[in-house]
């Protein structure tokens, strides 16, 4: 099992260039298979993680052809001839839960098991299986099986009790196939359901409304093949800036869509943090860091569960007292415990994190307990003294491309070991 090494301490400066987002690019592969067109589907900007390549091997599994390359994506669904997702492959990762709605929409049936992914607390699929029913499924329950079937869907008023990301994601993508007009109300706002929208049209879909509550999808008949560009990845780009203010470093996040982090620059630069915006662009030039009264991770345009670790990792080094309520998913503060091993002062109250900041942050050897938290493991290293050991980083892995390669480039003493290494004095 391979682990990070980190000796802390060092200042990060220079640039960083910020790939594609992966909460864009799964469900957008999703909604390749939707293409019946004899032609390839080419994304880009498409990142190097291990996410993609099991979503890879999942939509190969289903008779796609897929292949990658220079950050490139190219699939072709003319062939998609299963309705079946592999159960291993499905219990890898959250999002395989998205292929529910286009497999349903081209093949008329679609049989997963429940989905696997981060183990951050209940995320119920009730929303995405009422959403189904009501254009017209039939879902029942088979030898441990979800298995839905349609003779054909039909368009539907559909009102989400909470604004679910993947819900909005996969009602959208089965509906573009569908008979007459579909109208998702308290849909989720983020740019991602946007770029889906974006990517769908592109494709020959009739889909308005996306970052609205309300979207609305007529049906058509088909749809054929395109070549589109996946939007940066917010919470990496949100990630490197908090690596910076955590080192006290000068650094500049690049190609990226500033405006999808206005909640997080808000709150970096109460914690102290001076940050200059570009047009592509969002600058850390650091200052003193300091604790904020209250953070609470809400849906977009509010401040992203996704980056609550990584920020409470920033925050365990601020003066004075922090308070962070998650408000998305109930068991999102694993990491408190492994933060707390490296000398951060932190107790939970529910959904309430306390912090203490201020202490300084010690080396230590942790895990990453998933895939943001081990970001935060990483940050809190960076910035620890002495030598800090990240394991599980298979997590991490699974979002950012070369964490440790891009880190090093802006100066930081990181290296990615395999088990059997030696750990020295030093890095």
């Amino acid at each position: 099992m391979a682990y990070f090494m980190i000796k802390g301490g060092n200042v990060l400066a220079g640039s960083v260039k910020v790939k594609g987002a992966k909460n864009s690019m799964l469900p957008i592969m999703a909604a390749a298979i939707l293409s019946s067109e004899n032609r390839e589907v080419v994304l880009e900007n498409i990142p190097d993680i291990l996410d993609m390549h099991m979503k890879k091997s999942i939509l190969q599994s289903l008779g796609l052809k897929v292949s990658y390359g220079e950050n490139t994506l190219c699939l072709n669904a003319c062939e998609v001839n299963s309705h079946t997702i592999p159960t291993a492959l499905m219990r890898e990762m959250r999002s395989s839960i998205f292929l529910m709605g286009p497999i349903l929409a081209r093949l008329g049936k679609v049989r997963v098991t429940y989905p696997g992914g981060c183990s951050i607390g209940p995320r119920p699929i009730d929303l995405h299986l009422k959403g189904l029913e009501a254009l017209g499924a039939n879902i029942w329950e088979e030898k441990g099986y979800i298995v839905a079937s349609t003779s054909g869907l039909k368009g539907a008023e559909i009102h989400l009790d909470y604004p679910s990301v993947g819900a909005t994601e996969n009602l959208m993508m089965a509906a573009v196939l569908a008979h007459g007009t579909t109208f998702i109300h308290n849909a989720a706002k983020e740019p991602e359901i946007i770029d889906l929208q974006n990517f769908l049209n592109a494709m020959g879909a009739n889909v308005r409304g996306a970052g609205t509550e309300n979207v609305r999808i007529r049906g058509v008949e088909a749809l054929g093949s395109c070549r589109y560009r996946i939007i940066p990845d917010r919470i990496v780009a949100g990630t490197y800036l908090m690596a910076g203010a955590i080192t006290g470093g000068r650094l500049t996040v690049r190609d990226i869509i500033p405006s999808h982090l206005d909640a997080v620059v808000a709150k970096i630069k109460e914690a102290g943090v001076v940050i200059e915006a570009g047009e592509d662009s969002l600058s850390v030039i650091n200052g003193r860091l300091k604790g904020v009264e209250t953070l609470r991770t809400l849906p977009y345009p509010g401040f992203p569960t996704d980056l609550q670790s990584p920020m409470m990792a920033l925050l365990a080094r601020a003066e004075g007292r922090s308070n962070i309520i998650e408000s998305v998913f109930e068991a999102r503060f694993k990491h408190v415990k492994e933060l707390n091993r490296m000398n951060a002062c932190i107790a939970v109250d529910g959904r309430t994190a306390m912090l203490e900041g201020g202490a300084a942050l010690q080396g230590a050897e942790v895990s990453a307990t998933d895939l943001r938290a081990g970001a935060a493991m990483v940050l809190a290293g960076l910035a620890a003294q002495g030598i800090t050991i990240v394991r599980e980083i298979r997590h991490i892995e699974r979002g950012y491309e070369n964490f440790d390669v891009e880190l090093k480039k802006l100066g930081a003493d990181i290296i990615r070991c395999e088990e059997g290494l030696s750990i020295k004095s030093g890095v």
